[in-house]
């Protein structure tokens, strides 16, 4: 039996699918269709392929969720896969993705997040967080300096979403820099101090799309809660924040368009 701690079991999966994205990247790859708005590619196949090699290789007794393979297995222990977050991005050459993997176990995450283009892998043993470049890890722990908050503006045709309103919205305009990037790679900027705060619609229990980088941010000290400033997972959305003062800004902005706007959407964007 190998040695290797999950957290490290985490960061293997995520270098072996982010080397197959890596290597497509900027080439033309077939699309295949999901919806008439969502599509995978052949990298977003090949990756969870390489993945769950990885996975069944140094933990064969674990079960999986993946994005594009669904299910693989039941036990106790079961590992969240995202090939490719980021599909739209990936596909029109944009570099803003990323490749996760997420292992909840007993109340704790373990975490890693690969951004393919700069080789960088964020991830968590559910107690701290690390970036790691080029094999050497440095802590990393929140910041709200940079003021960009992500705003994920996906949503279900014809129905209300919030992060539509709070894009028109002079004082959320007036308090933060909006972005819209890749679901995961967003998080794990929140988590590292690149980035302010990241909010969305759900639902995001056990996501593939978003459990990865929520326990990137809740290990760095962030704060992570539902849109009215409860636990996350019970009421809608999600805000993840760098520190307390600008969560507790987030909420103030947030509440004028909470009713009627919380339809349970998926969330994730850029074609996650």
């Amino acid at each position: 039996m190998n040695t290797l701690t999950d957290a490290e079991v985490a960061i293997r999966a995520v270098e072996a699918g982010a080397a197959v994205v890596r290597a497509t990247f900027g080439t033309a790859v077939n699309r295949f269709a999901k919806s008439a708005t969502d599509f995978a590619t052949e990298a977003d196949l090949a990756s969870e392929r390489a993945i769950l090699e990885v996975i069944g290789s140094l933990r064969p007794g674990d079960a999986v969720i993946g994005e594009e393979y669904g299910a693989i297995g039941q036990a106790a222990r079961t590992w969240l896969v995202d090939p490719l977050c980021g599909t739209v991005n990936f596909a029109a050459r944009s570099p803003m993705f990323a490749v996760n993997v997420a292992l909840p176990d007993s109340g704790t995450t373990v975490a890693a997040v690969a951004q393919p283009l700069t080789g960088e892998v964020f991830w968590t043993d559910g107690t701290a967080v690390n970036v790691r470049r080029d094999g050497t890890d440095s802590p990393a722990t929140c910041s709200a300096t940079s003021r960009l908050v992500d705003v994920d503006i996906d949503a279900t045709p014809g129905e209300d979403f919030l992060g539509a309103q709070l894009l028109t919205d002079e004082a959320f305009r007036a308090a933060f820099a909006l972005r819209v990037c890749s679901t995961a790679l967003t998080l794990a900027w929140v988590a590292v101090g690149r980035h302010a705060g990241y909010l969305t619609n759900g639902p995001l229990v056990d996501s593939v799309h978003f459990t990865a980088g929520t326990a990137l941010c809740q290990a760095a000290g962030g704060v992570v809660t539902d849109f009215r400033g409860d636990p996350l997972h019970t009421g809608p959305g999600l805000v993840a924040a760098a520190d307390a003062t600008t969560h507790r800004r987030l909420l103030e902005l947030i509440a004028p368009h909470l009713d009627g706007a919380v339809s349970g959407t998926r969330g994730g964007s850029s074609g996650d």
